[in-house]
């Protein structure tokens, strides 16, 4: 790629993906309120949020190979579409399953960037990636483990 080496994530970036998180904390923590009866409609939008979260992670590859010009074929286009469709499919899941699914998911998401990024010199964003990844991923098994309790 002939764009210059990444730095580390601005501020902003960094502050934004910790905001990012804020939807992953809540709801995890909220599958564990005792009876609230909200469950179903909490693990929908937990789920629903890691859905959206992963096929914005796959997305990025997408984007990445249209601005690379080593001619890198299909496979980072593939990738880019492999998320999303995971991510429906965790949603058809029953909501302890599916929330298992996206936290592997989102781990999945995270090995490949920690193989693409430095094609793309973005070894700066694995740091940050691995953080919000761990939040995220650990959210959905708190959630998965609430419903399951």
């Amino acid at each position: 790629m002939t764009s210059p080496v990444a730095t580390a994530p601005p501020a902003w970036a960094t502050w934004l993906g910790a905001g990012g998180l804020i939807p992953f904390v809540v709801l995890a923590l909220a599958l564990w309120w005792p009876a609230s009866g909200q469950q179903g409609a909490i693990s929908h939008a937990l789920a629903g949020y890691g859905a959206t979260i992963a096929s914005f992670l796959g997305a990025i590859h997408w984007g990445l190979a249209m601005r690379d010009q080593s001619g890198a074929g299909a496979g980072p286009y593939l990738w880019g579409v492999t998320p999303s469709l995971l991510a429906w499919l965790a949603l058809l899941l029953p909501p302890a399953g599916g929330l298992l699914g996206l936290a592997v998911l989102l781990v999945l998401c995270l090995l490949v960037d920690t193989r693409r990024y430095p094609h793309y010199q973005l070894l700066a964003w694995l740091p940050l990636r691995r953080r919000l990844t761990l939040v995220a991923g650990l959210a959905c098994l708190a959630g998965a483990a609430g419903l399951l309790r």
